[in-house]
C-alpha cells in the first residue's frame, strides 16, 4: 500500500494472466458441462439445475476470466471493449474502480452484509427443516417429479415434531402459509444483515451471489470457488430433505434420526468453515476495490 492509503496493482504479463484465464475455462467446463449436456437434452436435474435457475449466472458468464481489482493486465488491449475495463498509464489494462463503485451501490451492502456474518458465531443444528417447511401441509410441491421421501403425512409429522429457527429470508420466503407461523424467527429483506449468521446453509450458498455481483471486481477464481461451495451445500440440501433423490444418485441424510442430525450438523460446521474463509477473501475484494 502506497503512502496515500492506496495498493499499488499487482502486474500480470501477458502469458501468465493467458494462462490463468485458460485454466480458469478448463475448470469451470467441467463444472458446467453436465448441465449444459442436459440442457441441449431438454432434460432437468431437482439438484444441480438450481445454481442455474435460482442464480443467474450464465454459464458463458462464469467462465469468462477476470483478475479482479488491484490486478492490471500487459498485452491485454482487447479487455478494453468490456465494461469497467480501461486503459492505464504505461499502457497496462485494469479496472476503472470508480466507475465500478458509481455502478454498483451493491457493494455497500454486500460489504456490509458480508462484515456482520463475519462477526457472528456459527448457529448449526437447524437440520435443513426450511426444505419440509417448503412443502408442509401443500399439495403444490416445488419438484413435483420427485417423490417424498416419508410421504406428504410423514412429511408433515416431522415438521410437527421440530422446533423450526430458519433465519435466511431467502428460504423463509417459500415457507408454506400452514408452516410459516411454525418458524420461530421473522427474517425480512430489511433484517437480512441483521439475521443471516455464517452456519446458515443458504447463506454460504449466497456467497456465490455476492461473488458475481461484485464481478468484473473480483478475481474469477474467487467465484468459481464460491460457486463449487454453493453446490457442495445444495447436494447437502437436497440429500437432507423431504425429497427421495435415490433415483438420482443421491443417497439421503435422514434427519428425523440422530444419526441424521449428526451427520448434518458435521457437515454443516465443515460448510460453515469454507463460508468463513471465502467471506474473508470476498472482503479482501472490497477493500482491494475501494482502495486501488
Amino acid at each position: 500500500m502506497t503512502a496515500t492509503g492506496t495498493r499499488t496493482p499487482a502486474v500480470l504479463a501477458e502469458g501468465e494472466w493467458r494462462e490463468r484465464a485458460h485454466r480458469h475455462g478448463r475448470r469451470v467446463d467441467a463444472l458446467v458441462g453436465g448441465h449444459l449436456r442436459r440442457r441441449r437434452a431438454g432434460e432437468r436435474h431437482p439438484v444441480e439445475d438450481f445454481l442455474f435457475t435460482y442464480y443467474n449466472l450464465k454459464p458463458a458468464q462464469l467462465r469468462r476470466w477476470h483478475p479482479g481489482a488491484g490486478t492490471v493486465l500487459l498485452g491485454a488491449h482487447e479487455r478494453l471493449s468490456e465494461r469497467f475495463y480501461t486503459e492505464l498509464p504505461g499502457g497496462a489494462v485494469g479496472l476503472d474502480t470508480e466507475a465500478f463503485l458509481a455502478a454498483r451501490p451493491v457493494v455497500d451492502f454486500v460489504e456490509r452484509l458480508l462484515t456482520a456474518v463475519s462477526s457472528r458465531p456459527a448457529h448449526l443444528g437447524c437440520f435443513g427443516l426450511h426444505e419440509w417447511a417448503m412443502v408442509y401441509r401443500t399439495d403444490r410441491v416445488r419438484h413435483g417429479q420427485v417423490p417424498l421421501r416419508l410421504g406428504q403425512e410423514g412429511t408433515d409429522r416431522v415438521v410437527e415434531s421440530h422446533r423450526i429457527a430458519c433465519s435466511h429470508f431467502d428460504a423463509f420466503r417459500f415457507f408454506t402459509d400452514a408452516a410459516r407461523p411454525r418458524n420461530t424467527l421473522r427474517p425480512t429483506r430489511e433484517t437480512q444483515v441483521e439475521m443471516d449468521q455464517p452456519g446458515c446453509l443458504h447463506a454460504n450458498m449466497d456467497l456465490y451471489k455476492w461473488a458475481y455481483k461484485l464481478a468484473p471486481a473480483v478475481p474469477s477464481e474467487l467465484v468459481a470457488d464460491c460457486f463449487e461451495l454453493s453446490r457442495d451445500i445444495r447436494v447437502l440440501d437436497m440429500r437432507a430433505s423431504p425429497y427421495d433423490l435415490r433415483a438420482w444418485g443421491y443417497e439421503p441424510v435422514p434427519i428425523e434420526t440422530a444419526e441424521g442430525k449428526a451427520r448434518y450438523m458435521e457437515a454443516q460446521s465443515g460448510f460453515a468453515e469454507r463460508g468463513a474463509e471465502l467471506r474473508e477473501r470476498l472482503l479482501e475484494a472490497c477493500r482491494a476495490l475501494r482502495n486501488t
